[in-house]
């Protein structure tokens, strides 16, 4: 802002001349990289609610379902969201799976099944974490078994045995093996 004091010098005093300035370049800052949360909503493929599918459904992004799809979904690593206007037919394979809307078949997660308020879900669910929410319909099996990996029961020393054999390898005298028949 002018001061009419600093306009006004007495004669005798000049002031310093200023030390030449060069210009700076002007450069354009990378975009700031943006939240945790829009970065996820833009690797979110939506299916609109006026979409059917039938057939098979792959893929490697996360996926919301909004219309109808009669078939398979696999999404082996990733996140499906059937939302509230989804109907789903079709056996689903996926890492988590949170339904908002309907399924009819099985559902296969690697993680987690979330059944929401509204949600429902008829068929059997594999899963090692299971939450059903008040409010949301199911019915089926589950099956919350954690699979052991290939090699955890060998390095504990468990010999890994044919499906149908006991446990215990002694043999059962013939009298309990009788009573257990009858």
């Amino acid at each position: 802002m002018w001061k009419r004091d600093e306009a006004v010098k007495p004669a005798g005093t000049q002031p310093a001349p200023a030390a030449p300035v060069a210009p700076t370049p002007v450069t354009h800052a990378p975009p700031a990289p943006q939240p945790e949360s829009r970065r996820i909503e833009r690797d979110v493929v939506n299916i609109g609610k006026s979409v059917v599918i039938k057939g098979e459904l792959n893929g490697s992004e996360d996926l919301t379902i909004e219309g109808h799809v009669e078939g398979k979904i696999e999404l082996k690593d990733h996140i499906l969201t059937i939302g509230p206007n989804g109907k789903i037919k079709a056996q689903v394979f996926a890492k988590s799976v949170i339904v908002l809307g309907e399924v009819n078949g099985n559902v296969t997660a690697s993680e987690k099944v979330d059944i929401r308020d509204g949600g429902s879900v008829d068929g059997d669910i594999v899963s090692p974490r299971v939450a059903i929410a008040e409010g949301a319909h199911f019915r089926g099996s589950v099956d919350m078994q954690r699979r052991a990996p290939q090699g955890a029961q060998i390095a504990q020393g468990a010999q890994p045995r044919p499906a149908g054999q006991a446990a215990a390898s002694q043999p059962q005298p013939a009298a309990q093996i009788a009573q257990g028949v009858r």
